[in-house]
């Protein structure tokens, strides 16, 4: 019988991959000013983005090679229509121990009780303002309210939490919504993680003097609300501060300013199949050609064993000569 390995998925520096990131789709509601144009981009046809099927098979023939966290992303990832199906189809898979998904929220309200019946346990919302002119003026939607509600449906459901919202942190922008979101940390029972700004835009104008770093926000926090670090868990992208009157805590994303690379456990998937071992990968490896023609998993296992097996020691964003990757963020999955 044709089964994938349980030898462990591992690349050439010895990491172990555990954690695999799927794009659903590469639509989006919103237009982001640091992932996609105001006019949006040209989407995939629908024949090109994997079925919920081609989903399920990859992620069954990669969970007995412990692959056990698995997160939906998009684009927006409930932009794409019965997206509760499929995240039930993947809790039902043995060795998927941790099933998550990242959402600009807008749609969250109408479907949270759905995804966390089918099996999603934890979620990460996007949230750049707390404020609806500011809100506006990041996304290009004016959305915050729909979103705040969408949270609020979200944090109904305790086996949901914790509930994380990502705030992409901007020079020029972000400042001004630092406080604001550590209060909101405190007085809601969400995680807040500030992300620092990567070069995967659209609009190809990023550079590292926009990049607000994490050690900065921490410190702008830090003086009116004192903060103490936790211990970072391996693979673990934020670094997670709690708050010294134990009323919450805070998180900080630094690809940018601190990379993480060196136990990076993640691979990624792309909506028509591509296979990317690094955020700011230059190549991918296409798996929707071999699932569609017939290839067993066993042969789709080589494959994807070989293209870890090439999975980057670490980005170059900080380094003379680095080149983005062609792709922007919604079109890779974050």
């Amino acid at each position: 019988m044709d089964r994938a390995s349980t030898e462990p998925l591992r690349d050439g520096h010895g990491r172990e991959i555990g954690s695999l990131r799927v794009s659903v789709t590469d639509r989006c509601n919103f237009r982001c000013q640091y992932c996609m144009p105001a006019e949006g981009l040209p989407w995939l046809q629908r024949a090109e983005v994997l079925t919920f099927e081609e989903i399920a098979r990859l992620i069954a023939i990669l969970a007995p090679m412990g692959v056990s966290d698995v997160r939906l992303t998009g684009g927006e990832p409930l932009a794409r229509l019965d997206l509760p199906l499929l995240a039930g189809m993947l809790h039902g898979i043995d060795g998927v121990d941790d099933l998550s998904l990242t959402t600009n929220g807008y749609l969250l309200e109408r479907h949270a009780a759905a995804l966390v019946a089918a099996g999603i346990g934890r979620f990460n919302v996007s949230v750049d303002s707390l404020q609806r002119d500011r809100f506006f003026q990041l996304t290009r939607r004016d959305a915050l309210a729909a979103v705040l509600r969408g949270l609020e449906a979200l944090s109904a459901h305790p086996e949901a939490h914790p509930i994380k919202v990502n705030a992409v942190a901007i020079r020029g922008f972000t400042e001004e919504e630092v406080l604001p979101f550590a209060r909101f940390a405190r007085e809601h029972p969400y995680e807040v993680r500030f992300i620092e700004f990567m070069p995967l835009d659209a609009d190809r104008s990023w550079s590292p003097s926009q990049v607000l770093t994490g050690k900065e926000i921490r410190a702008a926090i830090h003086a009116v609300y004192p903060l103490e670090p936790s211990p970072r868990e391996p693979h673990a992208t934020a670094r997670v501060y709690r708050f010294a009157d134990g009323r919450g805590q805070i998180g900080f994303i630094n690809p940018v300013s601190e990379p993480f690379c060196a136990d990076c456990n993640r691979i990624r998937l792309t909506a028509d199949g591509r296979l990317r071992t690094c955020l700011f990968s230059l190549a991918e490896t296409d798996l929707r050609a071999p699932l569609r023609t017939g290839a067993s998993d066993t042969e789709i296992e080589r494959i994807i064993r070989d293209a870890v097996w090439r999975k980057e020691l670490k980005h170059h964003v900080n380094e003379p000569g680095f080149v983005q990757p062609a792709r922007t963020m919604s079109a890779i999955g974050g």
